[in-house]
């Protein structure tokens, strides 16, 4: 397993954007699918974006498409999640977590690590 950090949240106007960070530790990040999740008050955790092992096969939740993109880097073990036009609905803590040797999934059930989350605001 790897163990994941993610960064970057904060408070942000709608229209706005943020860049989030998953920092991962473990020799082998490369062959590790890692996905973005968030959860809102009240509502169950939801994908937002995954990337399959690689980084070559993006994947991204309907409600996302066209606004966030996921990247990675994987000489420093980190997973990006650009998030354009931002809007209060995306309001939620968002998480990483990784899946050795997947593709980026959007079921929860598949990765068997998850780092602790960051806070993201979006006001109106």
């Amino acid at each position: 397993q790897v163990q994941l950090v993610e960064s970057g949240g904060g408070l942000v106007q709608a229209g706005g954007s943020l860049r989030l960070s998953c920092a991962a530790s473990g020799r082998t990040f490369s062959s590790y699918a890692v996905g973005w999740f968030r959860q809102s008050p009240g509502k169950e955790r939801e994908f937002v974006a995954g990337l399959s092992w690689g980084g070559s096969r993006p994947v991204y939740a309907d409600s996302v498409k066209g606004r966030f993109t996921i990247s990675s880097d994987n000489a420093n073990k980190t997973v990006y999640l650009q998030m354009n036009s931002l809007e209060p609905k995306d309001t939620a803590v968002y998480y990483c977590a990784a899946d050795a040797w997947g593709l980026g999934s959007p079921r929860e059930y598949e990765y068997e690590s998850w780092g602790r989350g960051t806070q993201v605001t979006v006001s109106s």
